[in-house]
């Protein structure tokens, strides 16, 4: 629920802050918010030693500030009949002088340009975190036994056996290459940023136990899908 303070630069007013802050760091929540900015510029000076819940938080908000602001200040005086009505604080460092209506909103109402900006933001943000999608590749590869009395089944087999992530056996066939022998002449699909042609055949398909009934592999196109 919204919390409204009146009159600040009146002993009154300072005085409603004083009782709300108690027990409390800030004017709402455990953090310094937009709320704290406005009420500390709707208060002359910083409250005396008599508040001392809302003289601490001044000094509080006052050294944020500070840090967000690092520009050298001379101090500023606003004139005005608040000004004068302030019987209850130190005159320190001067804030901004409320004028008589102190339910002043400094930051007012997003309009529909700032809404539409903040919209596109988030949505921006959503983009960046989905994963991209990665590439496709289509690969035609021939896989060669050692000699003309290997078990060709057996070594389709094995090749089909191989399984992995990104990894997607297609159509084959058998390809007389002369003297009884025949090579299996194999389709597959792969992600490219899961699967490697070379380490596919480096270390699944030509290596133990594979490697007993396959002699090589080649490359024989390589598309992108």
């Amino acid at each position: 629920m919204a919390v409204t303070f009146s009159d600040l630069h009146t002993e009154e007013g300072v005085k409603s802050v004083e009782e709300h802050l108690a027990g409390k760091t800030y004017i709402s929540g455990d953090q310094l918010s937009v709320d704290d900015v406005k009420v500390y510029a709707a208060v002359p000076v910083k409250p005396s030693d008599a508040f001392p819940n809302a003289s601490k938080w001044y000094e509080c908000v006052a050294s944020h500030l500070a840090k967000s602001f690092p520009g050298k200040a001379v101090g500023v005086q606003i004139g005005g009949s608040a000004a004068a009505a302030a019987p209850s604080v130190e005159a320190e460092a001067p804030a901004a002088a409320a004028d008589d209506d102190d339910d002043i909103d400094l930051f007012g109402d997003e309009t529909e340009e700032e809404k539409k900006a903040a919209e596109e933001r988030e949505a921006a943000k959503k983009d960046t975190k989905k994963p991209k999608e990665s590439g496709k590749s289509s690969v035609l590869m021939d896989v060669k036994p050692w000699d003309d009395e290997t078990d060709m089944k057996k070594l389709e087999e094995c090749v089909r056996a191989v399984e992995m992530p990104g990894l997607l056996w297609g159509a084959s066939k058998l390809v007389p290459v002369g003297y009884g022998i025949k090579k299996l002449t194999i389709m597959l699909t792969i992600v490219d940023d899961l699967v490697s042609p070379d380490n596919l055949i480096e270390d699944f398909l030509t290596s133990e136990p594979n490697n007993e009934y396959i002699q090589s592999c080649d490359i024989v196109a390589f598309n992108k899908i």
